[in-house]
């Protein structure tokens, strides 16, 4: 079970509905344990997907089911498109794949602004734009990109810039995930059974209609998940969605294989 920049601290509710299966998790790099020797530098799916490669090798235990998450979906989908036989399903839920939606030059210049506004302002502004980008339904337009961000105190978030830019997914993985181009000629080659997830309280969002955008171009139709992004959630990271629901979901897409 993996997100991205989730660590897997977000998978205790989740891996609890799963005590038949040997359930491993991990903190990509950069995020939370798994420190950089320069935190402020970008890390790629690539990345992340030669780093899964390398942990499911020395498990040694075969093909593995991964659940995985956001941009950890992402990072997965780079991972069977290079490494298939080393995953025998993925079901990958809303990767937020701005690179491939209709709207794509729109929805990634509101990438850009987000990552702009971090830079420029910090954590606390940066995530208030982020908010606003990701809760936005429906096409992305040029007008809602090019608008600034929500002054943080609207969300609670902090308004004071600490000074730091390392935050794993405002400054080190928001633009190489959202910019991200799968290998689709690779992934529909791929021995991997591969699942497409979406979140029924999240239709229309930007990373909802990433998960449509894939589906599509692998000759699929997604897998409606109950709740939204988070819906997997129990309290982890101040977050609730449906995680009963949603485990039952995921055991029953696995026990199809």
């Amino acid at each position: 079970m993996i997100g991205s920049p989730m660590g897997a601290a977000g998978f205790g509710t989740l891996s609890g509905h799963f005590t038949d299966r040997t359930v491993v998790t991990y903190d990509p790099r950069g995020v939370e344990r798994s420190e950089k020797a320069d935190p402020t530098s970008e890390s790629t799916p690539e990345e992340h997907a030669d780093d899964l490669h390398r942990l499911i090798r020395a498990l040694d235990v075969g093909p593995v089911d991964l659940f995985a998450s956001s941009g950890g979906a992402v990072n997965s989908l780079a991972l069977v498109a290079k490494h298939p036989e080393q995953v025998r399903t993925l079901v990958a839920h809303e990767p937020p794949l701005a690179s491939i939606l209709p709207d794509r030059e729109a929805a990634l210049a509101a990438c850009r602004a987000i990552h702009e506004t971090y830079q420029r302002s910090g954590w606390g502004a940066g995530m208030a734009h982020f908010i606003a980008i990701v809760s936005h339904r429906g096409p992305m337009t040029e007008e809602v990109a090019a608008q600034p961000g929500p002054g943080p105190a609207m969300f609670g978030m902090p308004t004071e810039d600490d000074g730091s830019r390392a935050d794993p997914m405002l400054g080190q993985s928001i633009i190489t995930t959202t910019h991200y181009e799968p290998d689709f000629d690779a992934l529909r080659a791929a021995s991997t059974r591969i699942v497409i997830a979406g979140g029924e309280g999240s239709e229309g969002e930007m990373a909802n209609r990433g998960a449509f955008a894939v589906a599509e171009r692998l000759g699929t139709k997604p897998v409606i998940f109950p709740s939204d992004h988070g819906g997997f959630l129990g309290g982890e990271y101040g977050q609730t969605g449906d995680p009963d629901a949603f485990a039952a979901k995921l055991r029953e897409v696995l026990t199809e294989a």
